[in-house]
């Protein structure tokens, strides 16, 4: 799509690569697949301590403007540069799981810190960084907007975009877009869930609910990542069906299993391999899944995440051969072990008008899906029951346990057909209805080709007071 339809975005983004984060991994595969297309895509992001190794590769074309991301984050920035043992001092790193790469670190930068934790300097930070947060809304991440608005003016005045996006989480990045739209900028909020959710602390719910509320009435149009966060949206402020779009998570269609680990992998070919991989949030209840895989013979729970709550710890000592923790892994790790598992499973959130970003990655894996805790009506559920990609089962320890029996008398080893109803949720589709609207929000006149830029840079500002 380059030439006539070759747009200037500009996107504003906390969390971007090398952060792990999930909405860092959406618009890292949305970013490169609207590079792909011909545009022409600046991206403003603080810099950040993660190493960003083993995340989707950014195109050549693309441009990071990197600024000081604010006091409490540039130190953990500055302790990543000069610091050359990658796991972190006084944190262990696990012993290598068969199958898996024997050098990988078990620990993200967020796992660093929270070993670091473990001694005074550790502590006083975690202090300083929940003291920092009662002040800071909507949390710490706040600390980079001076910053971050400052290189902003800059950059609209030296690119010009064409359009302008703002990636929400966190909400500072809501803000900073409003500060583009009244320069006179096209604006897209990609909101993804609500600024006021279930979870926003009790002193904060008034301002993001009246930051909600602007973002509604002042961006050009609002990306959300699920119906129901649509209609809530409508609901609340009125935001018209034509000023808003459902743009879900999704996957990498181009996505090469073994690419990465060779053929090894720690399942068995004599157990029901199940494979969980993301965080375990309040509002996700494990219990009943944890109890059903502990009763059910055979069934191996693997789980892939920074830390897990106590039970399961326990449960993999206590048990391995039903619990087995494969700590930290990198992106396209799991995703390559995502496609040899057995079963991938996934945990509903409390909340129907937010739904994890795995399900779709998941998706993509070609394997049995098993959703616990959906309400029946939840979006998961449909989505499963429309792909047929998997079964949604209440969050009962019988229930699950009878339908894990069930899955291991009909496993199968061949991965299911990617079909037009799947790849209707791969990164590249969704980037392209994302494409659709920014042209839609262009006027002709305004069309142009990228100009020569910095390719494939990061640049830091030089307004770093360090």
């Amino acid at each position: 799509m380059p030439g006539e339809h070759a747009r200037r975005i500009l996107l504003i983004a906390h969390e971007f690569p090398p952060s792990p984060s999930p909405q860092s991994l959406r618009w890292a595969y949305l970013v490169r697949e609207l590079a792909l297309a011909g545009h022409d895509v600046h991206v403003l992001a603080p810099e950040n301590p993660a190493s960003g190794s083993g995340l989707p590769v950014m195109p050549p074309s693309v441009t990071v403007h990197r600024t000081f991301p604010g006091p409490l984050m540039g130190l953990l920035v500055w302790r990543a540069r000069h610091r050359p043992d990658p796991v972190g001092e006084g944190a262990k790193q696990d012993a290598p799981t068969p199958g898996l790469p024997a050098s990988r670190p078990q620990l993200n930068w967020k796992g660093r810190l929270w070993h670091t934790g473990l001694n005074w300097k550790g502590r006083l930070f975690n202090r300083l960084q929940a003291l920092l947060a009662w002040f800071l809304f909507p949390d710490l991440r706040a600390e980079w907007r001076p910053w971050a608005a400052r290189r902003l003016r800059r950059l609209l005045r030296d690119l010009t975009p064409d359009v302008v996006i703002s990636s929400h989480e966190p909400a500072t990045t809501i803000e900073l877009g409003l500060l583009a739209k009244r320069a006179g900028f096209n604006w897209i909020v990609d909101m993804g869930d609500p600024v006021l959710a279930p979870y926003t602390p009790w002193r904060w719910r008034r301002r993001a609910l009246r930051l909600e509320r602007a973002a509604c009435q002042q961006a050009d149009h609002v990306v959300v990542t699920t119906e129901p966060a649509r209609q809530l949206l409508a609901e609340r402020h009125g935001l018209a069906a034509d000023r808003c779009s459902v743009l879900t998570q999704g996957f990498d269609h181009r996505f090469q299993a073994s690419a990465r680990m060779g053929q090894g992998t720690p399942f068995s070919h004599d157990r029901l391999e199940l494979f969980y991989t993301g965080s375990f949030y309040g509002f996700r209840r494990h219990q009943p899944l944890l109890q059903a895989v502990l009763a059910t013979p055979g069934a191996r729970l693997n789980i892939a995440s920074i830390s897990v709550p106590a039970d399961i710890e326990a449960a993999s000592q206590q048990a391995p051969e039903s619990v087995r923790l494969l700590g930290f892994m990198q992106h396209l790790d799991v995703l390559d072990l995502q496609r040899k598992a057995d079963v991938l499973v996934n945990l509903a959130n409390d909340d129907p008008c937010q739904v994890p970003g795995k399900i779709y990655e998941y998706l993509g894996a070609g394997r049995p899906i098993l959703h616990v805790g959906g309400a029946g009506d939840d979006v998961a559920t449909q989505l499963l029951r429309q792909s047929g990609r998997g079964e949604a089962c209440e969050n009962d320890p019988d229930a699950i346990a009878g339908l894990l029996a069930r899955l291991a008398e009909r496993r199968r080893e061949d991965a299911l057909p990617m079909d037009d109803t799947i790849l209707a949720y791969a990164w590249a589709t969704g980037a392209a209805r994302l494409d659709a609207i920014i042209r839609r929000l262009t006027a002709p006149t305004a069309l142009r080709a990228p100009t020569p830029g910095p390719q494939n840079h990061d640049q830091t500002s030089q307004e770093n007071p360090r």
